[in-house]
């Protein structure tokens, strides 16, 4: 008699809102370095746009020699490069911040990571010839919607500077894990900025403009700055690298376990260098020991990590991760607080019970 079959559990992003949709990866849950589709994060600002394919072309104007109007067949018929890496939303992990702020309540899961192909913009660029009064690049987005502090509605778009727009590997990506971008993802073009926080990877490209002066649209002037003061602007800057971090995947947090061995493992990631070490402490930072990392320089990606816990004594432990990177940058006991809560990367840490 065959044994019957038992229905495959698998995990779900966990919804943040609806309109405009914004969900995350169920990072605990998450064995593999690749994150497929289904279950990569979702952050939006408006409403998803309203695209025709058929008629689908990305115009490239401003301070070039020849503007260009480029079909998705010119796209895809130049020079391609694959980059494999993370893409972290700049309110992960918001919801931990002391004193809280609005906005968003991301806990671990505004990230993913995975395997992009797509056309390097310098290549665009290059053929439209940039002018040498060229300061930054503007990429807008066909998702366009209303804020609260304007009396019109706006695109998403946001610049880089010419450096990291030049950079071999900020590419103009129609592929995701071998596969044509999902819609929600940004297809049929999205940018992807490897090391910057995510509101740098515009989606759905609408047009690419290079200017002569620094760009001042409210993604870039107003949001994604940091603000370090509550009741001024005083010391803003903007929000560009990702920091240094660490997320404890196992075990869950507030978890009861027998006494006995237990794994903890996780990830971690940064936007500068490397990640050289990965510390443990299992007595709420008094002491720290070295955690097996697994896959060291790896570029964009993130390592994960192991360490094994023996635990024998019954009561109740606070569990922290510490990552440090090639350039000596290591998670703080406390995050920078800044008014917008972004850029969280304070030392991870859990509460466990031994029973």
């Amino acid at each position: 008699m065959m044994e019957p079959k038992h229905p495959v559990v698998k995990p779900f992003l966990t919804t943040r809102s609806l309109e405009p949709e914004n969900q995350e990866t169920p990072i605990h849950f998450i064995e593999n370095d690749i994150i497929q589709t289904p279950l990569f994060y979702r952050r939006n600002h408006f409403s998803y746009p309203k695209l025709t394919y058929s008629n689908y072309f990305i115009l490239i104007n401003g301070l070039v020699s020849t503007p260009l109007l480029l079909s998705m067949l010119n796209i895809l018929q130049l020079p391609s490069k694959t980059i494999e890496g993370v893409l972290e939303c700049a309110g992960n992990k918001r919801s931990l911040f002391e004193p809280k702020v609005f906005g968003e309540q991301w806990e671990k899961g505004a990230m993913s990571q995975g395997v992009w192909k797509g056309v390097p913009l310098r290549t665009l660029l290059e053929i439209s010839g940039i002018k040498k009064e060229a300061k930054e690049v503007v990429v807008e987005g066909y998702d366009v919607g209303k804020r609260t502090d304007l009396d019109k509605e706006v695109s998403y778009s946001r610049s880089l500077p010419l450096d990291k727009a030049l950079h071999p590997d900020t590419i103009i990506a129609y592929e995701y894990n071998h596969q044509p971008l999902s819609f929600k993802h940004g297809f049929p073009f999205r940018l992807i900025v490897p090391s910057w926080y995510g509101m740098a990877s515009v989606k759905w490209i609408k047009q690419i403009s290079v200017i002569g002066s620094h760009f001042t649209g409210p993604f870039q002037k107003i949001d994604y700055m940091y603000y370090p003061n509550q009741d001024n602007d005083d010391g803003a800057h903007p929000v560009t690298t990702m920091n240094v971090n660490s997320t404890i995947q196992k075990p869950i947090d507030m978890a009861s376990l027998n006494a006995g061995k237990h794994e903890i493992k996780g990830i971690a990631w940064t936007g500068k260098g490397s990640i050289t070490k990965v510390e443990i402490s299992i007595d709420h930072g008094k002491t720290w020991s070295i955690a097996e990392v697994t896959n060291y320089n790896l570029g964009y990606k993130w390592v994960s990590w192991s360490f094994d816990w023996y635990a024998v004594k019954k009561g109740n432990y606070t569990v922290m991760s510490k990552a440090t990177d090639s350039y000596g940058q290591t998670q703080p006991i406390k995050p920078y607080w800044n008014r917008k809560d972004y850029g969280y990367n304070a030392i991870d840490h859990i509460k466990v019970k031994i029973e």
